[in-house]
């Protein structure tokens, strides 16, 4: 637990680091969404409470996040990612992402963002498509289960109905353009060796340049809801931070730890971002 007194000292840190700024580098997990409405899927009683068919038939967030249903149970399959495909599309982003979006385009080096969220949340809200890395893919987009190449395709226009008592998909389910066979979100799940990772190589590319091209020590990173469960947004805040001299404000309820230097704010996002983003931009914090 932080002191009081640490707390508001870490809020000036950030604060002031945000001020002196030229670049900004959002890097956001699971928890970003919370604050929106978004179910937390942190440990099996988080997503059992979400999806309470998955508690009755005993399966973890771990086993359903895995391609082998698309084979093995498809209806249930789908039924996952179909309703979490209408949730994602139906929630309207957190005050919290208008004010990053205001603040990364007041800055001379602008901003990017890194997330292993497949939500698609930071495009609703209106980042620029060309500046985020999805890590994890999209379940915005879809791609054959085969796979029987490497196309990938947005999901627009796709609806799948899903029987809200047993989250079970009723037929007929997505399927690929190309060979008729059954599509997928082209999301990164366990044990995944079929996913097509060309749209996300493509977007570590663009975000590769931009590091060579804006960064500095004037690069500040607002890193928000990412665990160590899964640290690959952690790993690459903290990478970048270390290459390049930059600063990192860590946002984080539970686990809000960052290496000497840095600073942690045991937050939840939008209370954080209203107390150093709102200042900084002047005037008061909203949508």
């Amino acid at each position: 637990m932080v002191a009081t007194h640490d707390l508001t000292g870490n809020i000036g840190r950030a604060k002031e680091a945000l001020r002196s700024a030229r670049v900004l580098l959002v890097t956001a997990g699971a928890g970003m969404g919370v604050d929106s409405g978004l179910p937390d899927f942190r440990g099996d009683e988080g997503f059992w409470k979400a999806y309470p068919p998955m508690a009755r038939l005993g399966i973890s967030f771990v086993e359903m996040a895995n391609p082998s249903w698309f084979s093995r149970d498809p209806e249930l399959a789908w039924g996952f990612y179909g309703h979490r495909l209408d949730l994602y599309r139906s929630t309207t982003p957190h005050r919290g992402f208008r004010m990053l979006l205001d603040l990364g385009l007041s800055l001379p080096g602008g901003l990017f963002v890194f997330t292993s969220n497949v939500d698609g949340q930071f495009q609703m809200a209106g980042f620029p498509e060309e500046g985020i890395v999805e890590c994890h893919g999209s379940i915005h987009h879809l791609q054959c289960i085969t796979p029987c190449s490497g196309r990938i395709w947005p999901a627009d226009g796709v609806a799948v109905e899903v029987d809200e008592a047993t989250f079970r998909a009723r037929p007929p389910l997505p399927s690929c353009p190309s060979c008729g066979a059954m599509a997928r979100p082209n999301v990164l799940m366990f044990g995944d060796w079929s996913w097509i990772p060309h749209r996300t190589s493509a977007q570590e590319e663009r975000f590769d340049a931009w590091l060579e091209r804006e960064g500095s020590a004037e690069l500040v990173i607002v890193e928000i809801g990412a665990g160590t469960a899964v640290p690959t947004v952690r790993y690459t805040s903290e990478r970048v931070a270390s290459r390049f001299g930059a600063t990192l404000i860590r946002i984080n309820p539970r686990e809000p730890q960052v290496p000497p230097g840095q600073i942690g704010l045991p937050m939840g996002a939008v209370e954080a971002l209203e107390r150093i983003v709102g200042d900084v931009e002047g005037g008061e914090a909203g949508a």
